[in-house]
């Protein structure tokens, strides 16, 4: 396969993609190959499986179906991703090896490898193909940014952190508890002191 990828020129499609070896993860955007991480940082898979529980207990006994990756989603013969966690409700979607077409909600959680290709490639690829929702994870300093489609581009529908509840535009009586999301240990090398709000002192000494 690696030939293949050499040649700037090369447009893939569903059929080559069939036919790569299993143990190597790719996607594709308009026919281009992209590699995906081999092996996802603990904090990444500690958040994946967190949301994918806490959605799986909200649609039991619903119609929808929750599928952490990794699963094939064939949006178009030349477009194939595999997002971190998706949702879909048409049953006819679901098919033996891969979803096809547009799930309902895709869930993709950054990573420094996949910064870039998450918030730029895929946020216009499924807004192209018509994927009513869209969250971003930002794994820390923890945030999930809510997108809902409208007139075929995205717009914010809510950001929240550790302290929030999430609410889902789609999926209206979803209530998702984010401090268990993102109840990981930071080392203290990466700890952050964020911005806090308070009283200058130059203000209280002017009242």
């Amino acid at each position: 396969m690696s030939q293949y990828l050499n040649n700037k020129h090369a447009s893939f499609t569903w059929e080559d993609y069939q036919n790569w070896p299993d143990d190597q993860r790719w996607e594709l955007v308009d026919g281009e190959a992209y590699a995906m991480s081999p092996s996802p940082q603990t904090r990444h898979q500690l958040i994946l499986s967190s949301l994918h529980a806490q959605i799986y207990n909200y649609l039991k006994n619903k119609s929808c179906k929750v599928i952490p990756a990794p699963m094939d989603v064939k949006l178009s013969e030349t477009d194939i991703v595999q997002p971190d966690i998706l949702v879909v409700c048409d049953p006819n979607q679901i098919k033996q090896t891969h979803i096809d077409g547009p799930p309902t909600l895709v869930i993709e959680i950054l990573s420094p490898f996949s910064l870039r290709h998450d918030r730029l490639r895929k946020t216009q690829l499924y807004a192209k193909f018509g994927v009513k929702e869209y969250w971003i994870v930002t794994p820390y300093p923890s945030l999930m940014e809510v997108l809902l489609l409208s007139n075929h581009a995205y717009e914010i529908n809510g950001v929240f952190s550790n302290e929030d509840n999430l609410s889902s535009p789609t999926f209206s009586d979803l209530n998702l508890n984010l401090a268990a999301v993102f109840n990981f240990p930071i080392p203290p090398d990466e700890s952050i002191d964020e911005i806090k709000e308070s009283t200058p002192e130059y203000a209280v000494n002017q009242s």
